[in-house]
């Protein structure tokens, strides 16, 4: 799946810019459950099973309220890629 097509899956899911404030804070909540499997080692690709509390569980969490976060603002995560792609060559020329 492409980024465009998670943000499209997770607009059509999960869109509401009232709660702007609410996206930022589970995204808050998310990186801190990050920090917490990375502490703990749960590393790898798991299954169904053996999904929760693992950092492949919650870096998808992660991406998931940055998606949404870019939804409400408005923001296509490929293009902004494509851009911060060119200033960093730039940046790393000069």
């Amino acid at each position: 799946m492409k980024i465009s097509e998670l943000q499209a899956h997770i607009r059509a899911v999960d869109h509401h810019p009232e709660n702007t404030p609410g996206y930022f804070l589970k995204l808050i909540e998310e990186v801190g459950e990050l920090s917490e499997a990375i502490r703990k080692g749960k590393e790898g690709q798991p299954d169904l099973d053996h999904l929760k509390g693992t950092i492949a569980e919650e870096l998808y969490d992660v991406l998931y309220y940055l998606c949404a976060l870019a939804n409400v603002y408005g923001v296509d995560l490929t293009q902004t890629h494509h851009l911060k792609d060119q200033l960093n060559q730039q940046k790393y020329r000069s």
